[in-house]
């Protein structure tokens, strides 16, 4: 049995995923990235983890047969099969303040940090979400870049449940940058199993 959702440019979507269960997140358009996040099912104080995931893996970079960890160290996601190969875990969520600081214009601009709280009925601090299909380069004195994707229509990455979660994805907001390839489009997510 499948469920597909299509989440909005600039929107967010909250989606009950049980263990076992393959989660498939789809670029619609090409040059779009998802913010995602996860918090374990009856547990909201147990939740993805990038920092925890970066440990784990020993890596700022995802590959096929990694996992994303909670913050308390447990696995969530193992990534089962990927078509893109690029995907940031250095970056929060845009957020008001974001706007601001970078293009003054943060009052009343859609953001993933207002539309992943929303999907959770939730009101965290700060959200680090795994942020699918985002092209970020780390030069040799630390600087970090953000790229255009290289993701393309059609493109996917499949993850696999597990334990019991409450997913929250948007599809980003910024377009005022390379993130999105300056124009927001939706995202698609696929659950199975």
């Amino acid at each position: 049995m499948e469920n597909e959702y299509l989440i909005n440019a600039c929107s967010g979507q909250g989606i009950d995923v049980i263990e076992g269960q393959n989660v498939t997140v789809i670029d619609v358009e090409g040059g779009q990235v998802a913010d995602f996040f996860a918090e374990c099912t009856g547990n909201p104080n147990e939740f993805l983890s990038t920092a925890v995931t970066i440990d784990c893996n020993e890596s700022v970079r995802l590959h096929i047969g990694d996992y994303i960890y909670s913050n308390l160290y447990h696995p969530m996601f193992q990534i089962i099969c990927d078509e893109v190969g690029e995907h940031d875990l250095l970056f929060p969520c845009c957020r008001p303040e974001m706007y601001d600081f970078f293009y003054k214009n943060g009052a009343g601009h859609p953001n993933c940090f207002d539309n992943i709280n929303q999907s959770l009925e939730e009101n965290r601090p700060i959200i680090q979400p795994v942020n699918l299909f985002m092209h970020t380069t780390i030069g040799e004195d630390g600087k970090v870049s953000i790229n255009q994707p290289v993701s393309k229509a059609g493109n996917k990455i499949v993850l696999q449940a597990k334990m019991n979660m409450r997913l929250a994805i948007a599809a980003c907001s910024v377009s005022e940058s390379n993130c999105n390839s300056q124009n927001c489009s939706a995202i698609k997510v696929a659950i199975e199993g």
